[in-house]
């Protein structure tokens, strides 16, 4: 019979296997361009590169998405209630008390962010506190929280890297094409050198749509994996699953939401046409609502 244990070691493996899938991916991108171009310079670039950009764009995440949700700080002082509920899951944990922000909205939300444990931050919007019972706000923390025990910004980063690197690639091979019209030193058989320029131009026009669904995929995962942590860490699933649906039956849209943040919230920040646009659903960062209340279900049985 499956227990929280086993939905929370699944998910963990299911991630690490596309990972490995991404990987394999870029290495095979990287080949069939190195291929056709008749240089592996252009993979090592791409490489270092996007793991420049992306690696400062981690160090600085939390400051970044504090100020562009305008989030504030608040102390043990300002909100006694929130903070016993988030040091005292914290501790079960495992885990140092994040700083605790709260977003002055009347929708629902919630996010954490953070390049590490030490370094982490709770967001919560005043809807959520004044929406959810004890239960279900320990169950949106607890999942918050296990996003950073997990250590999900640094699996997020990663998976932007590899995105990145893709596009580098794509970019450039399509520069290389346009400029050169695919002239390389013509080594060996020309015919085989064909069919690789002609894989790379089908690759590099498809690699970057490929890539960004396979992040998303990830993240997806991710979030299947910190409802399963936050059960676990509660012990109380019904309580999460009470919360997504409250929330969800929320009409009210995040003001501060934008798609570069939506990734970070507790559930989907869009609602109305936004949340049911073609782009929208085609790159959505969230698993459906009524899939994540199924498998919460489903563990506390």
């Amino acid at each position: 019979m499956a227990t929280i244990y086993t939905y929370r070691a699944a998910n963990v493996r299911k991630t690490w296997m596309m990972m490995s899938m991404f990987l394999v991916f870029i290495v095979f991108v990287g080949w069939v361009f190195a291929q056709a171009m008749e240089t592996p310079v252009v993979l090592y670039v791409a490489v270092a590169v996007a793991i420049v950009m992306n690696t400062a764009s981690y160090w600085w995440s939390d400051k970044l998405v504090v100020a562009m949700t305008r989030a504030k700080e608040v102390s043990f002082k300002d909100a006694p209630d929130l903070y016993r509920v988030v040091e005292n899951l914290a501790i079960a944990g495992g885990l140092p008390t994040p700083k605790l922000y709260v977003i002055q909205d009347p929708a629902p939300n919630a996010f954490a962010t953070g390049r590490d444990e030490k370094h982490a931050v709770v967001a919560v919007t005043t809807g959520l506190l004044g929406r959810l019972g004890r239960t279900e706000l320990e169950g949106v923390l607890a999942h918050e929280l296990s996003h950073i025990g997990n250590k999900d910004m640094l699996v997020s980063t990663i998976t932007v890297v590899l995105v990145g690197i893709i596009a580098l690639l794509s970019d450039f091979f399509l520069r290389w094409m346009r400029f050169f019209g695919g002239r390389g030193s013509r080594r060996g058989d020309g015919r085989v050198q064909a069919v690789f320029l002609l894989l790379g131009l089908v690759l590099a026009l498809i690699a970057p749509l490929v890539a960004s669904l396979m992040r998303l995929a990830v993240s997806r995962k991710r979030e299947f994996l910190a409802d399963a942590s936050g059960a676990l860490l509660t012990r109380n699933p019904e309580g999460l699953a009470a919360a997504l649906l409250k929330i969800s039956a929320d009409p009210n849209e995040l003001r501060s939401a934008n798609h570069a943040t939506a990734h970070l919230f507790f559930a989907n920040p869009f609602k109305g046409k936004d949340a049911v646009s073609f782009m929208t659903k085609l790159f959505m960062t969230h698993p459906p609502i009524e899939e994540r209340v199924r498998v919460l279900r489903e563990m506390g049985k």
